[in-house]
């Protein structure tokens, strides 16, 4: 028996030593020493389908790292490329005069939106040459429209028979083109908006005439594509929207993240926002939008992303849209520098044609961006908001950091006349350097007025055309 119960002993304590040594084996570790990976992928925590299960989920740090992605909004509503995305609504539901005013010069009486449909031709996509073009702008992920509010799928979906990319328009899975082209071609992040209301589908408008006490468009249509784009395209990023007329409840949001979290083929990779239900937004969610165009200025306690247009007015194509209606580089870079400076990530939208081009203004601005971040992706990428976001003495210089707080970034806006640029913010000693992002060398320096701050002279020649970055080694 004292043999026996030795030997059950010794294997108990040699079970026990396997282990401890396979848990030690993992990169990173906890507080008690045990190891995690950045990204969760080994957590075996289970979500349950409320709010403070689900928030208290970390948000896996591929998307913090990112910083900067591409908005893609394509859909039918880019065939009469009128006004916005919102034709549809803005024609048949709100009836704006000029775009009521437009049908009626431009098609016949009784024309129907679903006429669009057969029109949204995209016989000029090619999802490898946008992969290509998302590359060469910086972008660390895009996200696609697989649905807008106009209920049309542009995958081959299901639960939107005939008013899908398959059977109505280009007879291709868009969806599935692009997916497959920037995963071969590219290291990007692939993600997806989708839309959980539809403006006319008539088993939404049955709900919402019931208060939102029946749920049959839901558990018929919004639930079933959500899991149909999960399973089928396992996205990385999840962009909900169309969600404000109605509660989560209504929705099932929670039960839906529930088993993105935990059972889907994404679930350790995979990134939310915050819009699933009326009220929910900047409350809760993986990310806060908070609204479009979200651009605080300030440090925020959430992460968080400024999603925003290169066309001022409009998220879809617009034939009409002028030169001015466009964005430029400087405000792009201005917005970045914002964004990225107070913990935000920037996601930039671009609306392609009918037909499948991205035109060449909106090329022009993603290769500008590229270029951009070449020389100056080092204070963007990977970065941390440093104790002050932008210049107190300055302004338009706004600041990041990197190697905890060891380097400090300074995107300046606006290159100073005299090729001084005085600094409020940072407290130099005798060990601080300052260089400029694509130029060699060290710049002089000198201590600001009273010993506070920092001038910096800049160098004879710039590196790049918009926004250009002190790093600043060794300050306070």
């Amino acid at each position: 028996m004292k043999f026996k119960t030795r030997w059950i002993l010794s294997i108990a304590m040699l079970s026990l030593l396997v282990i401890l040594c396979t848990l030690l084996s993992y990169t990173g570790h906890s507080s008690w020493g045990f190891k995690l990976t950045e990204n969760h992928d080994t957590a075996e925590t289970n979500y349950d389908p409320n709010w403070d299960s689900l928030d208290a989920r970390p948000l896996p740090s591929w998307y913090d790292e990112s910083k900067f992605g591409i908005f893609i909004h394509w859909g039918v509503f880019s065939v009469p490329s009128f006004s916005s995305e919102w034709f549809w609504w803005q024609w048949k539901g709100t009836k704006v005069p000029r775009v009521v005013n437009f049908m009626k010069q431009n098609y016949v009486p009784n024309f129907s939106y679903a006429e669009f449909g057969p029109q949204f031709t995209a016989e000029f996509y090619n999802a490898t040459e946008w992969a290509d073009l998302f590359k060469a702008s910086g972008a660390k992920y895009i996200v696609l429209t697989s649905k807008h509010h106009e209920g049309y799928t542009n995958w081959p979906s299901k639960y939107s028979f005939n008013w899908n990319s398959m059977d109505v328009g280009p007879k291709r899975d868009l969806v599935g083109e692009l997916a497959t082209a920037i995963r071969a071609n590219t290291d990007i992040h692939f993600g997806l908006y989708h839309s959980l209301f539809e403006w006319f589908h008539p088993l939404y408008l049955e709900d919402k005439k019931n208060g939102f006490k029946t749920n049959k468009y839901v558990e018929q249509v919004s639930q079933p594509e959500l899991h149909e784009i999960v399973t089928a395209y396992k996205p990385d990023v999840v962009w909900s929207d169309g969600d404000w007329e109605a509660p989560d409840t209504y929705w099932n949001s929670t039960g839906f993240l529930a088993w993105l979290y935990n059972d889907s083929p994404v679930k350790d990779t995979v990134v939310t926002n915050d819009r699933w239900g009326s009220g929910v937004s900047c409350h809760h969610g993986g990310y806060y939008t908070c609204a479009d165009r979200f651009n605080p200025g300030t440090l925020q306690k959430h992460k968080w992303e400024n999603c925003m247009t290169i066309d001022k007015r409009s998220w879809g194509y617009r034939r009409e849209a002028p030169l001015a209606d466009y964005l430029t580089m400087d405000d792009i870079t201005q917005t970045l520098a914002e964004t990225v400076s107070c913990g935000g990530n920037l996601l930039m939208n671009v609306g392609p044609t009918h037909d499948g081009r991205i035109v060449p203004i909106f090329e022009e601005r993603l290769r500008q961006m590229g270029s951009w971040m070449q020389v100056n992706g080092e204070a963007i990428y990977k970065s941390k908001p440093w104790r002050a976001q932008n210049d107190t003495l300055t302004k338009g210089v706004w600041y990041t950091s990197k190697d905890n707080a060891t380097s400090v970034y300074a995107i300046v806006l606006d290159w100073p006349s005299n090729n001084q640029v005085s600094l409020g913010v940072p407290t130099t000693s005798s060990q601080t350097t300052v260089t400029m992002l694509g130029n060699q060398g060290n710049l002089q320096w000198k201590a600001g007025a009273g010993g506070a701050g920092v001038v910096v002279t800049l160098p004879a020649k710039r590196p790049c055309d918009w926004a250009w970055v002190l790093k600043l080694q060794n300050v306070k």
